[in-house]
């Protein structure tokens, strides 16, 4: 084949090989629109609905009866009661759980197993979650509880922590393990204060992203907590939160509850997306 046929080929091919990148690019670039379509039209319609429905009474009074005034106040309290309390319960067994992964044992069969059970836990349903605890709890004591409901938000944060503090352990680099045992320090202290202070930023990262997650869960909540329309700091009783308060005010008629449902969602989301936010920035500063 003489040079010029070559160059010809050449040529084609390349050409060719430009559409098919250009087809790919475009077809990226109408998958990416399609998405941000729906994820701004769903703000918009958060944030235009839920406005109508914001006010003082809305963070200050108690959830209400059909058709009369009220707000909000106690399934607030609620919610931000046991998340918090989710994440102080989950979060020292995730991490321990995590460290013990990536620095104690990362080969056994135990290790395997306990990464195994760990995935299996990430991708379970969140109402197995509350079922289980349903079963386990609620129906042993013949009550719902916000012990039963913050027992179900942890066991949803631990997997998530544990697979965080994992990875983050692992990035550490370990020419710095290595340095703090040729000058003599004992393993517990190399990892309290090399290795995980060097990955605390994507460990505290994972956990702002646990605490997101459970934030807008529901349906473990339904079968735990359950719900309550007045103001309860008992977690032995029934308690009120956000997410199973929109979801009972959502499907009422009635068109005062519809709109402490669409406040409700306007809270959580700009609660979550400032979580998330405050995980990029963390992030940034990460190995």
């Amino acid at each position: 084949m003489s040079t010029s046929a070559l160059h010809q080929a050449r040529l084609a091919k390349f050409a060719r090989r430009k559409r098919v990148n250009l087809l790919a690019t475009t077809l990226a670039l109408l998958a990416m629109g399609f998405g941000l379509f729906w994820l701004f039209w769903i703000l918009w319609e958060t944030i235009r609905l839920g406005f109508d429905g914001m006010a003082l009474a809305t963070l200050t009074q108690m959830t209400p009866p059909p058709n009369e005034e009220g707000g909000l106040a106690n399934a607030i309290y609620g919610s931000f009661l046991m998340v918090l309390l989710a994440t102080c319960v989950g979060t020292p067994v995730g991490v321990m759980a995590g460290i013990y992964l990536a620095e104690f044992d990362t080969k056994s069969w135990f290790a395997s197993l306990t990464r195994f059970v760990n995935d299996i836990l990430l991708s379970a349903p969140s109402i197995v979650v509350g079922l289980f605890v349903y079963a386990v709890v609620v129906s042993r004591f013949k009550s719902f509880s916000g012990y039963a409901g913050i027992l179900a938000l942890s066991l949803i944060v631990i997997p998530v922590v544990i697979r965080t503090t994992e990875n983050m352990l692992q990035l550490v680099p370990a020419g710095l393990r290595e340095a703090a045992y040729a000058l003599g320090a004992p393993k517990w202290k190399v990892i309290l204060s090399i290795t995980l202070k060097a990955a605390r930023s994507g460990v505290i990262t994972g956990v702002l992203l646990a605490v997101a997650r459970i934030a807008g869960e529901t349906a473990p909540l339904l079968f735990t907590a359950l719900s309550n329309q007045f103001w309860t700091s008992s977690l032995g009783e029934p308690m009120a939160s956000l997410p199973v308060t929109i979801f009972k005010f959502a499907m009422s008629p009635y068109e005062n509850w519809q709109k402490l449902a669409w406040a409700g969602v306007f809270l959580i989301t700009v609660a979550v997306l400032g979580l998330n936010i405050l995980a990029r920035i963390l992030t940034r500063n990460k190995i």
